[in-house]
């Protein structure tokens, strides 16, 4: 039966060709510009290897900026308030400034913790979530790694997370901050499996761990194509997972300000703490667009752009068409990921944070259940109707 579920599919894809055609190689356009200029292969390619990381650093970046930005305006709204405006246009450089702030700040280390591992929390933190970077895809060929296990890749560098945010309450020698990593641990563990379950019932459907894969399987029907129509209780569980994964309200219970004065990040200052406050963005990003590749057909507009051209008269290997696909893509992809961030703000201020006990009997004796009720459906649904479930 597992063989059966997750064996390639042998149906050939015809809007395949046209998403080929509107990829963008990036690497070979890069390789092929130093070729043309008179640098050797050699050289060219070990100047490619650092770009795709130092691209992924600065996408991430960014996004963040925005979503801080985002995240103070949005929630001044909700408060009828106007929020940052002085520092740039409308407050756009607020978030630039809170950073250049925390990175001059002093880094202060209490006298009975431990150095080393309160140095590496914030390190085991940050990394495995820029690393998950690696594996989302913006367009056709807009991926720096497309890995047959690029899913699997991305649950297991979640589940490093929780063991630095334990590792940095544990070294702060101080109870609020054992208490907020202790909590850390217990919610990941207890909303991990249900995302999991709920990840896979879309592996299932798709063939594939790829998540090129993933919103190829969506294509070719618009947004009647998406997962989310036939998934319509793993995306709801995702969701739900997803936030507690980020320690978002109403799941923010390892830094409940009213109960543990920060949680784990007590004891920290500085670029420490700016770390701490960078994983949290950067996290509830990539969720969204894991999301929005998983459910909401990634790269794919609302409207088949193969419909567009054949109504515009346009052939598919149209140069100018292709440019605009591969912007459409890009821009379809953030718009939805953004999308999923503002509804993330918009729950911060009017869902009350649930207690720790509300919080695992949630995971545990609903979620879980639930998921993996969702996935066993799924696979005999997968089975016994093979045309509509991807098989």
């Amino acid at each position: 039966m597992v063989r059966a579920i997750l064996a390639p599919s042998k149906r050939p894809n015809k809007h395949l060709a046209w998403q080929m055609n509107t990829g963008i190689d990036l690497q070979g356009n890069f390789l092929q510009t130093l070729k043309d200029i008179g640098l050797p292969a050699g050289v060219a390619k070990a100047l490619w290897i650092p770009l795709p990381l130092f691209l992924m650093l600065v996408t991430a970046t960014v996004g963040v900026l925005v979503v801080v930005w985002l995240e103070r305006k949005i929630s001044a709204a909700a408060q009828q308030r106007i929020g940052p405006e002085y520092a740039g246009p409308l407050g756009v450089l607020q978030p630039v400034a809170d950073g250049v702030k925390l990175v001059f700040k002093e880094d202060t280390l209490s006298s009975k913790s431990d150095r080393w591992l309160f140095t590496l929390g914030p390190v085991v933190v940050v990394i495995p979530v820029f690393l998950s970077y690696l594996i989302v895809p913006f367009g056709q060929n807009l991926v720096i790694t497309d890995l047959n296990v690029g899913i699997f890749l991305w649950i297991a560098l979640s589940s490093i997370t929780p063991i630095g945010l334990l590792m940095s309450g544990y070294a702060s020698n101080n109870k609020y901050s054992l208490l907020g990593g202790l909590r850390a641990a217990a919610q990941s563990i207890s909303y991990e499996i249900p995302l999991a379950f709920a990840v896979l019932a879309i592996v299932m459907m798709s063939n594939s761990l790829s998540t090129i894969d993933i919103v190829q399987q969506q294509s070719g029907y618009g947004v009647l194509g998406w997962n989310i129509w036939r998934q319509p209780v793993g995306f709801i569980i995702f969701w739900i997972a997803a936030l507690a994964e980020c320690e978002r309200l109403p799941f923010d219970l390892p830094e409940a300000e009213e109960e543990l004065v920060a949680g784990y990040q007590t004891e920290y200052s500085g670029m420490k703490f700016a770390l701490f406050y960078l994983g949290s963005y950067v996290n509830l990003v990539l969720s969204a667009l894991i999301f929005a590749i998983l459910y909401l057909g990634g790269w794919e507009s609302p409207i088949p752009i193969e419909k567009l051209a054949g109504l515009l008269g346009v052939g598919e290997t149209t140069p100018w068409l292709q440019a605009i696909a591969a912007a459409i893509g890009i821009t379809m992809t953030v718009l939805k990921a953004y999308l999923l961030v503002f509804l993330a703000i918009l729950m911060r201020w009017t869902v009350p944070r649930v207690r720790i006990d509300q919080l695992l009997n949630l995971g545990w004796k609903f979620l879980l259940p639930v998921s993996l009720v969702n996935l066993l459906l799924t696979a005999a649904l997968k089975l016994t109707f093979p045309f509509a479930f991807g098989g």
